[in-house]
């Protein structure tokens, strides 16, 4: 396992996007009492670990855009905040780390009370004594607390990001929810208009019960597709607001041209591979906790030597006889050599290192199961688009058929919710896009521009 090397808080920053400034913020977000997001949202410098040169302001009331919303969750999601309390945990660790052993002092006075007292005075011992052997795994408890500091400190970061991105993905998901309850809408607003126009036809004997009930039909399916959309849209703007700490009564606006891109460029896979160990946060965080582990087992190995103490002692007895000289105290390791906390410590490190190996092959799968994702959806957008000009030919055909009398109404319905189906299958399946971009960020510990226009200003 190769050491970790850079600042936690550079690593996290370059990793995001030079637009996020710094990936750890620690402060109470003023977003917890607004009524509503339509001001200028102003973080404090005191708000970041790694300080900028000036306070980060985001206008509010344009809206925001994914990148915005992934800072406001790292500003003021509860769970993030909740999260980094445990780097207290691991600070009071390391202060107990650096504590050495306090010197023992006793003093006992022993008062003549009864027989023989002739000449008898009070007698008294004073001894202070240290156990010097505490200095033997004194350096290596420090190097086990400090790196798991730092482990603890990427584990975080490895949090923040993951945050981030879900921040991004909540935003993608409500834009195309967005299109494709407009999509819905739309759709079901010619079919009821469709429905009046063939019921006042069916009142005045032009058309027959048989077209009115299919474009009853037509509509109430189009009408349970657009409701069910809503419902998933109301979700998600909720699920966007918990992801960003704010109330659920408050609506978030987004940014006024966001689309969905319809092909992405996937970065050479190489490339994403290459060195990913010293990159992706979790990994280096594993590395961290197993050499935090290595240095407790070398502290557990140390600390088989056998607990030894010196004193200096001061004494008289009661004949008034005074003496000064030390005393040494071994504790003799016959039956305790620390052998289960050794065998302990060794297990643990095991642990440790089969887990980063896990985890470092489960990244590279990852980064290929994305790609090979992006890919497969590309070919899936690009036919899903390439089919939509022929079903509005055929809808377009079919009404002028069934205007015609040439065509039967249920045929010419069925191309019509077909067309509806095919554009919001293409929404979703955009939207799937940038989901598996957000998926291979994760998965290579890099932020990868998906959309122009979907960052655009």
């Amino acid at each position: 396992m190769r050491s970790a090397n850079g600042d936690l808080q550079l690593r996290l920053v370059c990793s995001f996007c030079a637009s996020l400034v710094a990936a750890s913020l620690r402060a109470e977000s003023p977003l917890q009492s607004t009524p509503a997001i339509e001001t200028t949202l102003r973080i404090p410098i005191s708000g970041f670990q790694n300080r900028p040169p000036e306070p980060l302001s985001i206008d509010l009331r344009g809206g925001i855009g994914p990148d915005e919303a992934a800072t406001i969750a790292l500003y003021s999601n509860p769970a993030l905040r909740a999260i980094r309390d445990r780097r207290g945990l691991a600070v009071a660790q390391l202060i107990q780390a650096r504590v050495l052993p306090n010197v023992v002092v006793s003093y006992a006075r022993d008062y003549v009370t009864g027989g023989n007292t002739a000449g008898a005075v009070t007698a008294y011992n004073l001894s202070a004594g240290w156990e010097f052997s505490a200095l033997v795994p004194f350096l290596p408890k420090q190097t086990a607390a400090r790196k798991n500091l730092g482990s603890v400190d990427l584990d975080i970061a490895w949090q923040e990001w993951q945050m981030a991105e879900n921040a991004r993905t909540a935003v993608y998901r409500v834009i195309a929810l967005d299109a494709q309850v407009a999509r819905a809408r739309e759709g079901n607003r010619g079919l009821q208009e469709s429905t009046d126009a063939v019921r006042q036809a069916v009142d005045a004997h032009e058309k027959t019960v048989l077209d009115l009930a299919a474009v009853e039909a037509a509509s109430q399916d189009s009408r349970a597709t657009m409701l069910s959309l809503e419902q998933d849209f109301a979700r998600q703007q909720l699920g966007l607001n918990k992801i960003l700490g704010l109330d659920p009564g408050i609506r978030v606006r987004l940014r006024e041209g966001l689309t969905l891109p319809s092909h992405l460029t996937i970065p050479d896979e190489h490339d994403l591979l290459y060195k990913i160990e010293s990159r992706r946060l979790d990994l280096l965080g594993l590395e961290q906790g197993y050499q935090s582990q290595d240095a407790t087992v070398r502290a557990a190995i140390l600390a088989q030597f056998p607990k030894m103490s010196v004193a200096f002692v001061r004494a008289k007895d009661n004949t008034n006889v005074q003496s000064s000289g030390f005393n040494v105290a071994v504790d003799v390791p016959i039956f305790d050599r620390n052998q289960g906390v050794i065998a302990t410590e060794r297990a643990t490190r095991q642990r440790l290192r089969d887990e980063y190996n896990q985890r470092v092959s489960e990244a590279r799968s990852d980064i290929a199961v994305a790609i090979a994702d992006i890919r497969a959806l590309d070919r899936q957008v690009a036919a899903a688009q390439e089919a939509l000009p022929v079903l509005e030919r055929l809808v377009d055909s079919a009404e002028k058929a069934r205007e015609q009398g040439n065509v039967d109404v249920l045929s010419y319905y069925t191309a019509r919710n077909n067309l509806l189906q095919k554009r919001i299958q293409l929404i979703k399946l955009q939207e799937q896009l940038l989901e598996a971009n957000t998926a291979l960020e994760i998965a290579s510990g890099r932020y990868l521009p998906s959309d122009a226009a979907l960052n655009a200003r």
